[in-house]
């Protein structure tokens, strides 16, 4: 841990069985018996217990389990966390709600299942704000989640607590879910690579199944490329969806040149502040050194889509409510948050435009694929300012205030879960003047995984990202 100009970086790196590895690296280690499996799991557990006091990023610990014999998997034997928003049998699944008394869960989530059979070793589940609603893990009576490169800033959300074990070195991957942003926004917050899947390239959840329109897919936070490649392989190993064309490992850079359009600005008129636009602009004279062809080009969304998109996220709110009790017996909406609340309470104020708002929402990827033609990939920022401070985007803040902000914030992501495309955020190598990350999106087609991490792949080789424990005061 660094102090220095105000600024508390916190980082668990030391010399044991993790070392400096990223998954790939320490499940290859494992495999050569440089390793052991058990000595992982302890090492990570004693890492995650050097930081939590302060990042508060873990909402339930397992003791590190007796390895499994026979493990198979990309990851087999590489320590990680679950996020509590997914069923992992034994353990309660809270939300980060207080509105309710979780109880064990009897089985797996299906996905949880396919992330299983990737090897990996779950030691306890990772804290999210209520319900996945905020670009932030932050609670009215509780403590935040930190950022492990400056503690007095957010993590993100909705994956944070995810993210912050792994920026912080705990662990080197872990699970995190994405429906308006979840996996990219605290990427972005915290240095990490988060690669958005399309939707249905790993296994969805039965809540999603039922909804009217599927937000969320399912994936990890990383520090390096090659494990959100890898996780992807082998998690289609154990199920591939068969309306999208197989993936396999991505290993490196393509030699294909692509088209590439790229935007500094939210298509609902937000403008994104200078490090965000700088960290963008140089990426875009990155990838013109390496061949590719990039220019500006306009997403001419409805202008109805922020407003569709937060009456959508009113109405699961709405719906939570009505179904709590699924979730406990006990199960209060009043206990819900105030951001909870107040979606829940605008959603009432105006149902009946459902049916319009439902209708706009699908028709969002007319004009997504309009902008592809002739373009490989989108370039953008992935949020519109860096991290806040805590307490900017406190659930304590006044509602109608709250959201004014977090719009002004998250103004860039939601589209890829309306569409269900596939999007990754990947580091900026530079920082801005508080040492905070800054974090750069490309967005492709439906199905077009394998493009996004080529070419991730060559920005990291071109432009290593930065990493925590190189930080000095």
């Amino acid at each position: 841990m660094t102090t220095s100009n105000e600024r508390t970086t916190v980082h668990a790196f030391r010399d044991d069985a993790l070392g400096e590895h990223d998954a790939v690296g320490l499940a290859a280690a494992i495999r050569r018996g440089e390793t052991s499996a058990a000595e992982a799991a302890r090492d990570a557990a004693e890492r995650v217990r050097a930081v939590e006091a302060r990042l508060n990023a873990v909402q339930t610990h397992l003791d590190p389990p007796a390895p499994a014999a026979g493990t198979a998997g990309a990851f087999a034997g590489v320590p990680t966390f679950v996020k509590d928003n997914t069923d992992y049998r034994g353990l309660p699944t809270g939300h980060g709600s207080g509105a309710f008394t979780p109880v064990a869960a009897r089985r797996h989530a299906p996905f949880t299942r396919q992330f299983l059979s990737t090897g990996v070793t779950v030691l306890g589940k990772t804290r999210l704000p209520e319900f996945g609603f905020s670009p932030t893990t932050e609670y009215e009576h509780a403590e935040p989640v930190r950022n492990p490169w400056h503690t007095d800033h957010s993590a993100g959300g909705s994956s944070g607590g995810s993210a912050a074990l792994v920026a912080a070195g705990a662990v080197p991957i872990a699970h995190a879910n994405d429906g308006g942003g979840s996996i990219r926004i605290p990427a972005a917050c915290c240095g990490l690579v988060g690669l958005k899947p399309t939707r249905g390239r790993t296994v969805a959840n039965a809540q999603s199944r039922q909804l009217p329109l599927d937000l969320v897919t399912e994936g990890v936070v990383s520090r390096s490329v090659r494990d959100a490649a890898a996780f992807l392989a082998s998690a289609e190993t154990h199920w591939r969806n068969p309306k999208l064309p197989p993936l396999g490992l991505v290993e490196g850079p393509s030699a294909r040149r692509l088209r590439i359009g790229f935007l500094l600005d939210s298509p609902n008129g937000v403008r994104s502040d200078d490090p965000t636009r700088a960290a963008v602009k140089d990426t875009v004279t990155a990838l013109e050194r390496l061949g590719h062809t990039v220019e500006p080009v306009e997403l001419a969304i409805d202008p109805s889509f922020t407003d569709d998109f937060l009456a959508y996220w009113g109405m699961l709110s709405f719906l939570l409510g009505v179904t709590g009790r699924t979730l406990g017996r006990d199960f209060d909406h009043r206990r819900m948050d105030s951001l909870s609340r107040g979606l829940r309470e605008s959603y009432l104020a105006n149902w009946r435009r459902t049916p319009g708002v439902l209708r706009r929402l699908k028709r969002t990827k007319e004009a997504y694929a309009a902008s592809f033609r002739g373009r490989d990939l989108i370039l953008t920022p992935v949020l519109a300012h860096t991290t806040p401070r805590i307490g900017r985007l406190s659930p304590a803040v006044p509602y109608p205030e709250l959201i004014e902000r977090m719009l002004s914030y998250v103004a860039f992501t939601p589209v890829n879960n309306v569409v269900g495309t596939p999007s990754i955020s990947l580091p900026a190598p530079d920082a801005t003047e508080g040492g905070l990350p800054v974090g750069v999106m490309f967005s492709g087609r439906p199905g077009a995984e394998r493009t996004l991490l080529e070419l991730a792949f060559e920005l990291e080789a071109d432009r290593p990202f930065r990493r925590i424990q190189d930080v000095s005061g």
